[in-house]
């Protein structure tokens, strides 16, 4: 546990979980993303459908995909400032299944074309928990710098991919796998200790097999 946990985060409220998390999923779509993003379709699940309006959610998760941080004090203007920016913006409710109750689903394209789909939960204390990037299983916190691969479930993918970080001197902190069968489509969760080099991610994008390789960097807004 550290002091977060118990004072919670520098952040413009009311909401530890309802605000400050929010706003970091957005930002966190906007950094997997890794390009202006220009639309985005937004859907509420559990509390934060129910309450997410009085305590700023909506605009919260607005303000991150916009870029701010949970201490911006344009967050309760986040609306105005998409408008200014030019981002398309859709916000409704939605039922997910099995879902924590502060969820959102975000579907966000950018400015090159590139499209993600990501549902992320609000745990508390502004800490996030990213549950799915485009229907798949992840679970990651963002406390990382985080690789995630979309492949096709072969044998020597997992080797290739390690073997490239030993290369670029780059450790792993934590690895998951899922897949959604044998032979499947599958997906490597990496979370590293330094920065993941272009180089490193663009020699992935041209493996036979592997489909999409989504970077997230923590130390970027």
């Amino acid at each position: 546990m550290n002091i977060f946990d118990i004072l919670g985060p520098v952040m413009v409220g009311p909401s530890s979980s309802h605000t400050a998390g929010a706003t970091k999923i957005g930002l966190t779509a906007r950094k997997l993303l890794a390009e202006k993003p220009i639309k985005a379709d937004i859907y509420l699940h559990g509390s934060f459908a129910a309450t997410g309006v009085g305590h700023g959610t909506d605009k919260a998760l607005i303000a991150g995909i916009l870029g701010m941080q949970a201490d911006d004090m344009r967050i309760p203007h986040s609306f105005e400032v998409a408008k200014e920016e030019g981002l398309a913006f859709s916000i409704q409710n939605k039922n997910l299944k099995e879902a924590h109750p502060n969820t959102a689903l975000i579907e966000i394209e950018g400015e090159q074309g590139r499209t993600l789909k990501i549902q992320a939960s609000s745990l508390g204390g502004g800490r996030i928990m990213v549950n799915k990037i485009d229907d798949i299983d992840v679970n990651f916190s963002g406390e990382y710098n985080t690789l995630i691969i979309h492949n096709v479930d072969q044998p020597g993918h997992v080797a290739e991919v390690t073997s490239l970080l030993a290369h670029k001197g780059v450790n792993v902190a934590n690895m998951h796998l899922y897949r959604d069968r044998r032979g499947g489509y599958a997906c490597m969760v990496i979370e590293i200790d330094q920065q993941m080099p272009q180089s490193g991610l663009d020699w992935l994008k041209r493996v036979e097999g592997i489909i999409k390789v989504t970077y997230f960097n923590r130390e970027v807004d």
